[in-house]
C-alpha cells in the first residue's frame, strides 16, 4: 500500500501513453513524435486529429475520408438544438456544451456498441459535433439566433468561425484558429484528460468521459484560465498601467491567471507559437494595444516571480482581436481537446484496468458508537 502522499498527484505516474510527450528541459511538446510547433504552422487541424487518434499522419485518401466523417458529425440532430432553446440565456457556454454533449449521447447511432471500431466512430463524430455545438450553442442560447448549418467545403477551424458569425472566415483568422486548435489539442495527463480516462476505466462510454472532461476543463485553474487572462487584460486597460497593476496584484497575493505551468520548468513553448500568431493579427488590424499590455505584464511577472506565460495568455488577447466572445474561449479549448480526450479514452480501453487510487486516512481513531439517548 502507498505510504506517501503527493498533493495533486504531482509526480505520480498514472498511465503509460504513446500519444504525446513533454520534454520539460527543452520545453518541447510532441504529438506521436511530431513537434507541435511544426504541426501548428504547417498542418491542418484534421491532419493532426487523425495523427493523434491513429498514430500516423494520413495520406490524401485517408484525410479525405476523415474530413468527410468529421463533416458528417457537424450535422447535429435538430432535437438537440431544439432542447438548447429551453436553456437560460445567462448559461455559460461550458454549461451549454456539457448539457449538449449529454443530449448528443442519446442520439448516437453507436450508443449501445462499445467495440473499438464503434468508439473510433464516436470519437470522430464527437469532434465534428462539438465543433458545431460550441458556436451554435452560443448563437441559440446566448444570442437567441438560429443555428448556422456547417459548410463541408470549409475546414474545421473555418467552420467554427463560419457558424459563429454566418460569414466565411478571413484566411488569416482561419489559419490562426487552426493553429490554436492544434496547440490546445493534446497535453498529456492533464486534469480533464485524467478525468476522462477515470470514467471510461469503469467501462462507461466515451460521451460520459467527455462530459467529465468538460466539467474539469471548465475550472479556472485548467481551461478557464484563458477567459480569466482576458478579463485581467481588460481590467489593466492600457500598457502604461500594466506593471503597477501586476505589482499591486502580487502584493495583495492575487493569482495572475495565464502564467506558469506544472509541466514546464523554463517556458511553455506553445505560448511562443501562439504569440507569433497573435502578432500577425495585430499587424493585419493595425492594433498593437493588447500585445503591448501583455508584453508589459509578461516582463513584470518574470522579473517579480520568474513566471512565464502559458498558452492561455497569448490565446486570450489573440482571440479578443479576432472578435471572439470571451465566454467562448474555454469551449474552443474543449472543441480542440476533444481529440486528445478521445485518443486517451481509446488508449485506456485498449488495455483497461479500473483507475482506483488509494488514500491515506487522517480521521479519528476507532471509537465506540453512543446511542442517541445518551448523547
Amino acid at each position: 500500500m502507498a505510504s506517501e502522499y503527493s498533493p495533486g498527484l504531482q509526480g505520480v505516474v498514472a498511465a503509460v501513453s504513446g500519444i504525446s510527450d513533454i520534454d520539460v528541459e527543452r520545453s518541447v511538446l510532441t504529438y506521436r513524435g511530431y513537434d507541435v510547433h511544426v504541426l501548428a504552422e504547417q498542418a491542418s487541424f484534421e491532419e493532426v486529429a487523425f495523427l493523434v487518434l491513429n498514430g500516423e499522419l494520413p495520406n490524401r485518401d485517408q484525410l479525405a475520408n476523415f474530413c468527410a466523417a468529421i463533416a458528417e458529425g457537424r450535422c447535429v440532430p435538430a432535437a438537440v438544438y431544439d432542447a438548447l432553446r429551453s436553456f437560460p440565456k445567462e448559461a455559460h457556454p461550458m454549461d451549454i456544451l456539457r448539457a449538449g454533449v449529454s443530449l448528443l449521447a442519446l442520439h448516437d447511432p453507436d450508443r449501445t456498441d462499445h467495440s473499438a471500431e464503434a468508439n473510433m466512430r464516436k470519437a470522430i463524430r464527437l469532434i465534428g459535433q462539438i465543433g458545431a455545438l460550441v458556436p451554435n450553442g452560443y448563437r441559440i442560447v446566448v444570442q437567441g439566433e438560429p443555428p448556422v448549418q456547417p459548410d463541408s467545403s470549409i475546414s474545421h477551424a473555418g467552420n467554427i468561425l463560419y457558424m459563429l458569425t454566418g460569414q466565411r472566415p478571413d484566411p488569416l483568422a482561419e489559419h490562426v484558429i487552426n493553429g490554436s486548435l492544434i496547440l490546445y489539442m493534446e497535453h498529456g495527463l492533464n486534469a480533464s484528460t485524467f478525468a476522462s480516462r477515470v470514467v471510461v476505466s469503469t467501462l462507461s462510454d466515451l460521451y460520459s468521459g467527455t462530459i467529465a472532461a468538460i466539467g474539469a476543463l471548465k475550472g479556472p485553474l485548467h481551461g478557464g484560465a484563458n477567459e480569466a487572462a482576458m478579463e485581467l487584460l481588460l481590467d489593466v486597460g492600457t500598457p502604461d498601467r500594466a506593471r503597477e497593476y501586476i505589482r499591486e496584484a502580487l502584493a495583495a497575493k492575487k493569482k495572475v491567471m495565464g502564467f506558469g505551468h506544472r509541466e514546464y520548468k523554463h517556458s511553455d513553448s506553445r505560448a511562443g507559437v501562439m504569440k507569433e500568431f497573435g502578432k500577425r493579427v495585430c499587424e493585419q488590424k493595425g492594433d498593437w494595444k493588447w500585445f503591448e499590455i501583455a508584453e508589459a505584464i509578461e516582463q513584470e511577472m518574470w522579473e517579480a516571480k520568474k513566471l512565464f506565460p502559458n498558452l492561455d495568455f497569448p490565446s486570450a488577447w489573440t482571440y479578443y482581436l479576432l472578435g471572439l466572445p470571451i465566454p467562448l474561449y474555454t469551449p474552443l479549448f474543449a472543441a480542440s481537446r476533444t481529440v486528445g480526450w478521445s485518443a486517451h479514452m481509446i488508449e485506456q480501453l485498449s488495455a483497461n484496468r479500473i483507475i482506483r487510487p488509494t488514500s491515506l486516512y487522517n480521521g479519528p481513531a476507532p471509537r465506540e458508537f453512543v446511542p442517541l439517548s445518551d448523547r
